[in-house]
């Protein structure tokens, strides 16, 4: 018969002690995931830096980042997509949200039909996508030429603001903003929200702007954060089409001028950067309020 050792139980109210060794591995370990991902960010920044500044001649000048604001068609389209990215974000929220709603109240069942449909742009390449984008736009007999159908082709491409890339864009981050609205309304009872706000005499938009909006803030931001990465960064489409957003004039402006290219490059990184930081900082603010 085994012998029983009987087991020593901590004193009530001492803390049990905690594993010195093992804390300060994972602390080394992370400082060096850190330091490696640092260095593998940094290292290309820096050096495209240092490119930009170092002329052969004059030593250290930031002549390269002055001739940024001052190049043809800068400020055109930076605002160009900048718009295009308010655009999108509120187009594909409201698509979004409602629907979104609409489904986890009144008909749960039809929820993997919702998400194999927002989920569904993964898997179209988007050179397929702007085929078939093309192909449309290019339709329409003569004809047809004085309808408002035949009207609104033509004003879908407007250079100045074409929505046609906007509804685009919305198709493209119509994934990222399901799954970051999904995650924020399965983080609260949305269904005893609303009949709360229902039984007070709510209608439905003062249900949805507030009662819903307040509560999803972090999600909200983190769409809208999803979204105006990809507008900023998408090029295959625009450039198809024919449009020149920011994206599309960094690549034409990079042919001729190596430094002025690379600063571009640079400059468009920390902008896209500055941007989606005030978009998490508003939206962590409002959450925490």
């Amino acid at each position: 018969m085994a012998a029983l050792t009987p087991a020593v139980l901590p004193e009530a109210g001492v803390p049990a002690p905690r594993p010195v060794r093992g804390r300060r591995g994972a602390g080394a370990w992370r400082a060096v995931v850190l330091a490696v991902a640092a260095l593998y960010f940094v290292t290309p920044l820096a050096a495209s830096f240092v490119f930009t500044v170092n002329d052969p001649e004059k030593g250290f000048t930031l002549e390269a980042y002055g001739e940024i604001f001052v190049a043809e068609g800068f400020t055109r389209s930076l605002l160009l997509s900048l718009g295009l990215a308010a655009a999108t974000i509120t187009v594909v929220l409201l698509l979004t949200l409602p629907a979104m709603l609409a489904v986890r109240l009144g008909a749960p069942r039809l929820r993997p039909v919702l998400d194999v449909l927002c989920t569904l742009p993964l898997v179209v390449p988007p050179i397929t996508f702007v085929a078939g984008i093309s192909t449309v736009l290019r339709w329409g007999p003569d004809h047809l030429a004085a309808t408002p159908f035949y009207q609104t082709i033509i004003a879908v491409q407007n250079p100045s603001f074409p929505v046609v890339l906007v509804i685009a864009y919305a198709v493209l981050a119509l994934p990222f903003v399901y799954r970051a609205l999904d995650a924020g309304l399965g983080a609260m009872d949305v269904r005893t929200l609303v009949e709360a706000a229902r039984n007070c005499g709510a209608s439905w938009p003062v249900v949805l702007l507030r009662v819903i909006v307040p509560n999803l803030k972090a999600g909200l931001a983190g769409a809208s954060f999803l979204t105006l990465a990809l507008v900023l960064g998408e090029y295959t489409i625009a450039r198809l089409l024919g449009f020149e957003p920011f994206s599309v004039w960094i690549v034409t402006i990079s042919g001729a001028n190596a430094p002025l290219s690379v600063a571009v490059s640079i400059f468009s990184l920390l902008l896209t950067w500055a941007l989606l930081l005030i978009l998490s900082t508003a939206g962590t603010r409002r959450s925490r309020s």
